[in-house]
């Protein structure tokens, strides 16, 4: 039974724990009860954590102290969504107590344990029993008796796994909607498989990807300069989406835009074709694509430029954080071309694209606030799985950082609207956080996954209508949540609507449901903007 570990053994922990975790994270995304589609539990406990792995991997025997502060560090840039960020947090308590240590025996690997609780804890308003908080704070506690007992650090983990199985078994007891759905807690669930793969190597067992496994292990960020600009066979990243108007069989486009170049992904279906390919020709690709339709949209990239771009930029020596020329700045998170333009038009200084399912890491949200050349700087997530990864950045920037933490988007929207650059900082915070609650929000997705939910019977790929955080409705006719939402809107005497339709929906379709809104609700102004995201086919705001 091993007594102790040093930096060499920590190092192999994490690591294992990081290949565990992307082994199985898919299993863990299936755990999520709600079934829209979301930034989920496993994939960003992986990225979290693997980020952590990458820089442990390029680490040369570092002594534990060290180890776990590169673990830390690493964590809190690349965490992302809620499991991410708490799972950072977990790692950077452990590491305050593992500093300027060489090894740890049980006793001290209990108290870093729980002092990563504290530290996630700390960081979380409204802490609820049954998520990855509960498992990881019984598990702490149980390591501490543990190690009264038996000082061999084995013995200390091997009880905190027991206790963490116990606790997660009972989430499902402590959350009313795992209980209806009989799951445990995701986030906890990932926790266990964190501390079974630590357990693993101290015994000598690192968890390893199989070689040809499903699962790849990716760096944090790519290292563009490991090749040269030559190496990029296909200049021009060509994409575009046509609208269908006869019945030219879309495999003979194919074959013939496999012909042209590499990295073809071409998806039809009755209404359109959406086509991704890599070429040195994109004028043969719109040639030949026409001849099956109008173009919806047509964009074109020269990989060669962004290529040269981007290794410039990563040589650059100074650090990238702007000089402030004005007090007050602002970035917001959003995804889609049109959101972007509202936010930019509203004073917004950088946008991080993002939201439901690409949960921006706490290090995209620190590059984007360095490069707004100001003192203090707005971050408005407009998504609950972004807040905390956001309020992570003010401690890794010299600016003074307010996280107005708006959920959706048209209440980020409201918020700058209440934005006044002239006004202070103090006045700003509460202006903006205050003008939060007289939006209400009304979302348009699809089913991710069959689900038994809050009393709806759901079927992957039925439309899914969210008023506020709340599932308003199913049905598998668009038209019948748009009247639904609308009769909500006139019955709650709202003034002010504003439809922002998605990527997916054409203008056409977007009309109707705007005339919808306008007949049902006649006494409202009703707008319609075409915001361009992804995943949601309406985000619709009332006020």
């Amino acid at each position: 039974m091993k007594q102790i570990i040093n930096g060499a053994d920590f190092r192999r922990m994490l690591i294992s724990a990081a290949a565990a975790i992307e082994m199985n994270k898919q299993a863990l995304n299936e755990l999520n009860v709600f079934p829209v589609p979301d930034g989920d539990t496993g994939t960003n406990m992986s990225m979290t954590i693997n980020a952590a792995a990458g820089d442990l991997r390029k680490a040369e025997d570092p002594d534990l102290g060290s180890a776990a502060k590169i673990a830390a560090s690493a964590m809190l840039r690349g965490a992302r969504g809620n499991s991410g960020v708490i799972l950072s947090l977990l790692l950077r308590g452990i590491s305050k107590r593992l500093k300027g240590t060489e090894t740890s025996d049980g006793v001290l690997w209990a108290m870093a344990l729980q002092e990563g609780v504290d530290a996630a804890y700390k960081a979380v308003m409204k802490p609820a029993e049954g998520t990855i908080l509960t498992v990881a704070r019984l598990a702490a506690a149980k390591a501490a008796e543990a190690a009264q007992e038996n000082n061999h650090i084995e013995f200390v983990q091997a009880a905190a796994i027991a206790e963490a199985k116990v606790a997660l078994a009972n989430t499902v007891n402590q959350n009313p909607v795992l209980k209806k759905a009989g799951v445990v807690d995701a986030g906890g669930k990932g926790w266990l498989v964190a501390l079974e793969a630590m357990m693993s190597s101290l015994q000598g067992e690192d968890v390893v990807i199989p070689e040809g496994g499903e699962a790849v292990q990716v760096k944090d960020a790519a290292d563009f300069g490991e090749f040269d600009t030559g190496d990029i066979t296909f200049a021009y990243c060509t994409e575009f989406i046509i609208d269908r108007e006869n019945d030219n069989d879309p495999e003979t486009l194919r074959a013939f835009l496999n012909g042209l170049g590499d990295s073809l992904v071409l998806v039809d279906d009755d209404e359109i074709i959406k086509v991704h390919v890599h070429t040195n020709d994109p004028g043969a690709a719109l040639s030949e694509a026409v001849k099956y339709g109008s173009f919806v949209t047509v964009k074109i990239e020269n990989m060669r430029l962004q290529h040269t771009e981007k290794v410039m930029s990563e040589n650059e020596l100074a650090p990238k954080i702007a000089e402030p020329e004005k007090p007050l700045g602002a970035v917001s998170v959003c995804a889609g071309a049109g959101l972007a333009d509202v936010f930019t038009n509203l004073g917004v200084d950088a946008i991080i694209s993002g939201g439901q399912t690409m949960n921006p890491s706490t290090q995209d949200i620190l590059e984007a606030v360095n490069r707004v050349p100001a003192e203090t700087v707005f971050v408005l997530p407009n998504n609950k799985n972004i807040i905390m990864a956001a309020e992570q950045v003010n401690d890794l920037t010299p600016k003074n950082v307010v996280v107005i933490p708006s959920k959706t988007v048209p209440q980020g929207v409201t918020a700058m609207l209440n934005f006044n650059p002239e006004g202070t900082v103090e006045e700003n915070t509460e202006t903006m956080t205050q003008a939060l609650g007289t939006v209400d929000t009304m979302q348009i997705t699809y089913a991710a996954r069959n689900s038994d939910f809050d009393g709806y019977d759901i079927h992957e790929g039925d439309y899914l209508a969210l008023y506020g955080s709340q599932l308003f409705g199913t049905s598998q006719d668009i038209k019948v949540l748009l009247r639904s939402l609308a009769e909500k809107v006139r019955d709650d005497g709202k003034e002010y609507v504003t439809i922002y339709y998605g990527a997916d929906v054409k203008e056409k379709h977007a009309q109707k449901a705007a005339d919808i809104f306008a007949d049902i609700c006649p006494n409202a102004d009703v707008n319609l903007l075409s915001g361009g995201q992804p995943v949601y086919y309406y985000l619709i705001a009332a006020e």
